[in-house]
């Protein structure tokens, strides 16, 4: 895959190395990062994904040094170096180079990563419970997009790929049903749309954010509550919101098939015609 990185106010191509062996981001993992996608020439909610960085370098301990709107000019520097109908996956990350343990603000450095990477279609995917749970706020860093937070999240997808399932549903820590291994999660039960409530055991995504107000405002009810393991096995359709593929169903859960249902087909033409507005 084409790949553009953004370091020290240059563009490099391909992969170059940024970390050493002694940096604290690479043995203690002092580094947060962001995803956000770009095609045909657009990029829906690149502000916002830049916010969150910010927001998360600040919330690590991390002295971040670009403002959100100095990341999102970067961000689209390096978009118009690509093929007008590339599918871009967007990365800015910042990290401590120094300290013990804890980052030293002051050896906070940054980059930005874009790679071609294609948006899956919206074909669906299988999941099933995982034994792994989601972290609570008070033992790890879950209001931060924390590159330490996804091996958990790597471990439950490893699971559940073993079993011959895509992804996982992973609780939190009162067996309430927190999210997917890698996304946000809605079902969906005679028309109404349900999500569990962000309770600082997972990240309120971004494109959840959208999704949610999107399908509001074309008249369809969420809700946001505590949700439970049964209500998702027994509802009328389940789906996915993500920066990696925006909006997914589910076609397997359990020993149980579905069908891509009407609200989750909703859902995804509501993004992405909401991207169509998204502009340089």
């Amino acid at each position: 895959m084409a790949s553009q990185i953004y370091i020290d106010g240059e563009w490099l191509e391909g992969d170059p190395p940024l970390l050493t062996a002694n940096s604290l981001a690479t043995w203690l993992s002092s580094m947060v990062f962001d995803g956000a996608r770009a095609f045909r020439g657009l990029a829906p909610d690149l502000d916002l994904h830049c916010e969150r960085v910010v927001q998360s370098a600040r919330l690590f301990g991390l002295k971040p040094y670009l403002t959100a709107a100095e990341i999102e000019a970067i961000a689209w520097d390096g978009i118009r170096r690509f093929p007008a109908n590339a599918e871009l996956y967007i990365r800015p990350m910042y990290w401590a180079d120094n300290g013990f343990v804890a980052p030293d603000p002051e050896s906070t450095r940054f980059a930005l990563a874009i790679e071609e990477m294609p948006i899956p279609k919206p074909t669906g995917f299988s999941a099933c419970l995982s034994s792994f749970a989601r972290p609570a706020p008070n033992t790890a860093p879950t209001d931060a997009k924390a590159s330490c937070l996804y091996p958990n999240a790597a471990r439950a997808l490893t699971e559940a790929k073993e079993k011959g399932f895509d992804n996982a549903v992973v609780l939190d820590l009162l067996g309430n049903v927190a999210e997917f291994a890698t996304a946000n999660l809605f079902f969906v039960k005679d028309g109404v749309a349900v999500t569990p409530i962000p309770n600082g055991t997972f990240l309120n995504g971004i494109t959840r954010q959208r999704v949610i107000q999107l399908l509001r405002e074309d008249g369809v009810e969420v809700v946001e509550r505590a949700v439970n393991w049964p209500e998702v096995l027994d509802a009328d359709e389940i789906f996915s919101t993500g920066n990696y593929a925006k909006v997914s169903p589910v076609k397997r859960i359990e020993n149980r098939d579905l069908q891509p249902g009407p609200i989750a087909k909703r859902a995804y033409d509501l993004y992405f015609n909401f991207a169509q507005s998204a502009t340089a």
